[in-house]
Parts: C-alpha cells; sequence; structure tokens
C-alpha cells in the first residue's frame, strides 16, 4: 500500500468484485461527468443493453453509481440515467487479506485502459511512456510519494475546475516488481 492509500478509506470486499471488471471502470468513466442511461452506456461501450444493465446494477449496489430522475426516451420509452458518485477513486484497492481480489481489481483497472486506448484513434494520444527502473528501496519509496503527490494535485485541481473548458484524459500509473528472470 502507497503512502496516498494510507489516506483513503479502504475498499470493502463488496466493492472491490464491483471494480473488478474493466466494463464497470469504464462505466463509471463514461459517468463521470454526466448521466447516462442503460441504453446509452451500451451503445458506447458496444454491448446488449442487458449487459450493461446487469454492470450498472452491481456499481449502484457497491455505492458507486447513484441513479438520476427517471425520464422519457426518444421512443416514449422511461427511461432511468445514472451518475458517477466518486467514491470508487476515492478507496484504497489494496488488501493484504483480499490479495486476489485487489489483483483482480488491478488487472481489470490494465484492461479497461487498455480498451479505452484501443479505442482511441491514433492522434488521441498525447504522450506514452514506459520505464523500467533499478533504484534502491528508499528512491522508489520517494519517487512513489512525488508522483502520487503530482498527480494529487491535477485531480484536486480537476476537482476545482469549476466547469469550464476542459479535456477528459486517462493516466495509468501502475508501479509493480519486475520478477527475476528463470
Amino acid at each position: 500500500m502507497t503512502a496516498a492509500e494510507h489516506d483513503r478509506p479502504a475498499a470493502s470486499v463488496g466493492q472491490l468484485r464491483a471494480l473488478a471488471h474493466p466494463l464497470r471502470l469504464r462505466i463509471l468513466r463514461l459517468c463521470r461527468d454526466r448521466e447516462l442511461t442503460n441504453k446509452e452506456l451500451a451503445d458506447a461501450l458496444g454491448i446488449a443493453p442487458g449487459t450493461a444493465l446487469r454492470h450498472v446494477r452491481e456499481l449502484v449496489q457497491a455505492g458507486f453509481l447513484v441513479a438520476g430522475e427517471a425520464r422519457t426516451g426518444n421512443r416514449g420509452a422511461r427511461e432511468r440515467p445514472y451518475r458517477s458518485t466518486g467514491i470508487s477513486t476515492a478507496l484504497a484497492v489494496h488488501h493484504v487479506g483480499h490479495a486476489e481480489l485487489s489483483r483482480q481489481v488491478e488487472l481489470a483497472t490494465v484492461a479497461a485502459y487498455h480498451a479505452e486506448l484501443a479505442a482511441a484513434p491514433p492522434e488521441a494520444i498525447r504522450s506514452h511512456l514506459r520505464w523500467t527502473l533499478r533504484l534502491p528501496p528508499a528512491a522508489l519509496a520517494e519517487m512513489t510519494e512525488r508522483i502520487e503527490a503530482i498527480l494529487g494535485e491535477y485531480a484536486d485541481l480537476a476537482d476545482r475546475h469549476g466547469g469550464g473548458e476542459a479535456i477528459t484524459t486517462n493516466l495509468l500509473w501502475s508501479l509493480h516488481d519486475v520478477p527475476p528472470p528463470p
């Protein structure tokens, strides 16, 4: 667990299970800034509405989505939009007692990021870096703390932005030990 995660409440087992699927993570991102109906989510993700509804229900049950006011759709059907509560980004997802479930969340995060990157046109990619570093433990801890602090500052700035012109971007920060070669 990193220093930044110590400051956040731990996700419950039910919340970890809800976050352990890439489609649910993508639904949360789509519903971050606006309410979307089950049909709109299904269309955006290229999945069946029933599949979207199943994932939406799990996210609602975990407290990650909240239902908005029902409205009438284009064809007269009643639709219910959903919006992210923002709770998912405020939780620590690393649990020593639930290491395998935490790992599933990490892998789902990478899979969701991969799916969104693959769907983006080439000109949408603003920057791409991949490094392998060999650092002493103290330097590794310092680097992790500094990067998480910078990302936290920009997340706070985004929260205070106030709805003016902004560009939504994805950033994946993942730090893992590389196993030695066989």
